[in-house]
């Protein structure tokens, strides 16, 4: 199946800078998101504390609830709408953990039945102990550097067959964080430096398509996490497996192009015609990389759509990443491998 005819010639790459000031715009949005908020809103899985969704068999606003629990003394109580029309449930947050949540569920249950009149169905009750949140988000951070890195030893092995030069820096860096990791170096400071100097690295060993993947992935995590945090959703698991996933996808879509330059770049004598190149290469995969990513995104609608709430977060995430991921593959790692190559040439 073809969406798009073979002898198509967009220039891509010619709108490469358009393309530039476009995620520069994004990455600036994501970075206000993060200040304004003041990180993720994590939730109850990396935050700790405790979660209790209640239901109830008419209507009841959100303020006579919050009223119901003041006698409780929670700790940082919020009370939230939770699923679509008139479902009249709440979920109620707290940062009672432990033998402070003890009960918790009940005691909630009849301190809104005394204020409200109504008894509300416990639907759903979690909870985590800060120590094990704040375990879960250091995990998950590196989950995604781990991830990040040894893609880069498959990338740089299978297109500039330098499986152990990638694979000696890659594990270079890994052994460093788990070092300083142990000194409880800032995890998100300790990773955030830790890809800087693997790019810098990259760079000067000219591991081209890694550094040029590398990069679009960080694009596209550092993005999708921004829009999170820009709509204030809750950062969870299921939301680092979203991430996780976005990786690989995004990924995938990179390489069909990478794949297509390669080829295309063998014999190839005039070094000039590289822009020319790339942008055929492009060109040529356009079908394939449109037509993954449509079915992907109606299924990933679908889920988001008619899959409740629980899915909602995670279905909402995969989207983000999967129309960030087929962006970057054609505007953000191809032009990176282009600028390197051409000043490999010039250099």
């Amino acid at each position: 199946m073809q969406l798009i005819k073979s002898d198509i010639n967009i220039d891509f790459l010619g709108k490469r800078k358009i393309a530039m000031v476009f995620s520069g715009l994004l990455i600036l949005a994501s970075i206000i998101g993060l200040v304004i908020h003041k990180g993720p809103n994590y939730g109850i899985d990396f935050a700790g504390g405790a979660l209790v969704q209640v239901k109830f068999n008419q209507d009841v606003s959100i303020g006579q609830v919050r009223d119901s629990l003041a006698g409780l003394n929670l700790k940082d109580l919020s009370v939230q709408d939770f699923g679509e029309g008139d479902t009249h449930e709440f979920l109620i947050r707290t940062a009672n953990t432990g033998s402070e949540g003890t009960g918790l569920a009940q005691a909630v249950s009849a301190a809104i039945e005394k204020g409200t009149g109504i008894a509300p169905e416990i639907r759903r009750m979690e909870m985590v102990g800060p120590q094990v949140g704040d375990d879960l988000k250091k995990q998950a951070l590196l989950a995604i550097f781990y991830s990040l890195l040894f893609i880069t030893i498959y990338i740089s092995g299978r297109f500039e067959l330098k499986w152990i030069l990638s694979g000696v820096t890659a594990g270079a860096m890994m052994a460093a964080v788990y070092f300083l990791s142990v000194f409880n170096v800032s995890m998100p400071i300790l990773i955030t430096g830790a890809l800087v100097v693997s790019l810098a690295l990259f760079w000067r060993l000219r591991l081209k398509y890694a550094m040029g993947a590398m990069i679009a992935l960080i694009h596209d995590v550092f993005i999708t996490v921004g829009i999170f945090c820009i709509f204030d959703m809750d950062f969870s698991l299921p939301i680092i497996a979203a991430l996780l996933t976005i990786i690989g996808y995004s990924l995938n879509d990179t390489i069909i192009v990478f794949d297509r330059i390669r080829e295309n770049i063998k014999g190839e004598s005039d070094k000039t015609g590289l822009p020319a190149l790339f942008n055929q290469s492009i060109n040529q995969t356009l079908s394939r990389t449109l037509l993954t990513s449509v079915t992907t995104l109606i299924v990933l609608l679908a889920l988001f759509f008619l899959g409740g709430e629980i899915i909602h977060n995670f279905a909402f995430a995969m989207i983000v990443g999967v129309v960030i991921g087929t962006y970057s593959s054609i505007f953000v790692a191809t032009p990176i491998v282009l600028f390197a190559s051409l000043k490999r040439i010039n250099g």
